[in-house]
């Protein structure tokens, strides 16, 4: 099973917020919940200037994924193909348990829907052989989609 992640350079984070942004209006998202997340991080110095750390956290889409484990509902699944986790809105029931039990904070809450929500690193844009909306927008490309037996480079 090839399995997917996201990997950020943080050296070329600007904190822009363009990931987050175009994840939640790509998946029609109100205030609230935020599949992929930018966590900002004190100043630090680089060559002499303060800068910020900017974080990109999405979902880690865990071998053993304790969301799929704990959703009573099997509406938290797992692609046997490819790895990714996601949420199959029809058969949640709103229990909060796989937001319990995800020690990332991936899992979230949709107020409006009622139901859990998470990064499915876009499945859909993937099956057409796209790139997840976060990494098409980055502004300074440091975000990328890879498999986690790649080489980093």
């Amino acid at each position: 099973m090839s399995r997917y992640c996201i990997i950020q350079d943080q050296d070329r984070c600007i904190g822009c917020l363009s990931c987050e942004i175009y994840c939640r209006e790509s998946k029609q998202l109100p205030e609230g919940p935020r599949p992929c997340q930018i966590f900002v991080f004190g100043r630090r110095v680089v060559r002499g200037l303060p800068r910020e750390a900017y974080v990109y956290m999405g979902c880690f889409h865990c071998e053993n994924a304790a969301c799929v484990a704990a959703c009573p509902t099997g509406a938290m699944k797992k692609r046997s193909t490819d790895g990714i986790v996601y949420v199959e809105p029809d058969l949640c029931v709103g229990c909060k348990a796989c937001i319990v039990a995800c020690p990332w904070g991936a899992a979230q809450w949709h107020p409006a829907a009622e139901k859990a929500v998470k990064c499915d690193l876009c499945k859909d844009r993937i099956d057409q052989g796209l790139k997840p909306v976060c990494v098409s927008v980055c502004t300074t490309q440091c975000l990328r989609l890879t498999h986690v037996d790649d080489p980093p480079r």
